[in-house]
């Protein structure tokens, strides 16, 4: 009996490296087939996060997206940004050769790891990034304490 190596003809195709992330995700779905709300959009935007001495801030890339199609919550220590980006318009004469940018819902979770005033949320949308700065309560600042000495 001899082994012979199997080659997938499409991994030497590069046009079909277009559909990796396509693959990959496939290959997910059916390595984990329960899906989280946050795994149901049509797309992901990316994002950064970073804390100081009194705020969380979080900003998230999302482009082309209007205000009105835009949702930003805090709830129960969870930031939690969605909304939708549509489409600006259909090719309707000629053929399309590629098509990389994503269009459609979208939702990103944050947990917040110290208790927040939801109440003072403030958001910004500014060159297509939304950056929400969450302010923590008196309780999740860092707090200097005097050493006396005898």
């Amino acid at each position: 009996m001899s082994l012979i190596r199997y080659i997938n003809p499409d991994i030497n195709n590069l046009s079909s490296l277009g559909n990796l992330r396509d693959s990959f995700g496939r290959l997910f779905d059916l390595a984990f087939p329960a899906r989280t709300a946050e795994s149901l959009s049509d797309w992901t935007p990316s994002l950064d996060a970073h804390e100081d001495k009194d705020k969380y801030v979080v900003a998230v890339e999302i482009p082309g997206v209007k205000k009105e199609d835009m949702h930003v919550s805090v709830h129960d220590g969870v930031l939690t940004v969605s909304g939708e980006r549509k489409s600006e318009k259909d090719v309707k004469e000629g053929t399309v050769h590629r098509r990389e940018r994503f269009y459609g819902k979208f939702t990103r979770s944050v947990s917040l790891p110290a208790a927040v005033r939801a109440d003072k949320v403030s958001a910004a949308y500014k060159d297509g990034v939304l950056t929400v700065e969450i302010p923590k309560a008196e309780e999740a600042k860092p707090k200097t304490v005097e050493v006396k000495v005898s």
